[in-house]
């Protein structure tokens, strides 16, 4: 007969800090707080503030909702990182069309956001799947 194949073990993760969505997060959070540091000084109290919230919100609810307590309750907060992924789609589309922000960084930071989107998409699907 054919050789049998390896039985690979699969490590499970201990940390939030493992997830590669939460790194990409963490990764946009940075790039928002460097990017939106050029803006005009009037917009400290506004757009800034927005931008930086909805970035810093991704990673903060990824990690909340790994250290909860059922899968269900992960989807959720999966879907409000979702959610502020939106959110700040909207406010760098913004920032570009008022031109505080350059096209490259726009669509640096877009790229992240896509991948990030996706890797939640996949991940809430495949909770929902095992609950």
């Amino acid at each position: 007969m054919g050789k049998e194949l390896p039985i690979i073990k699969i490590r499970e993760i201990t940390s939030y800090k493992e997830l590669v969505v939460w790194q990409k997060a963490m990764t946009i959070a940075e790039k928002i707080y460097l990017l939106t540091s050029n803006f005009p000084p009037e917009e400290k109290f506004g757009l800034v503030s927005q931008i930086r919230r909805s970035a810093v919100s991704i990673p903060l609810n990824i990690a909340e909702g790994r250290g909860r307590s059922s899968r269900k309750d992960f989807a959720q907060f999966l879907h409000i990182a979702l959610g502020s992924v939106n959110e700040l789609e909207t406010q760098l589309e913004l920032s570009m069309r008022l031109s505080l922000s350059s096209k490259a960084d726009y669509n640096e930071i877009i790229g992240l956001l896509l991948e990030v989107k996706k890797m939640l998409f996949k991940m809430i699907s495949s909770l929902k799947a095992k609950s």
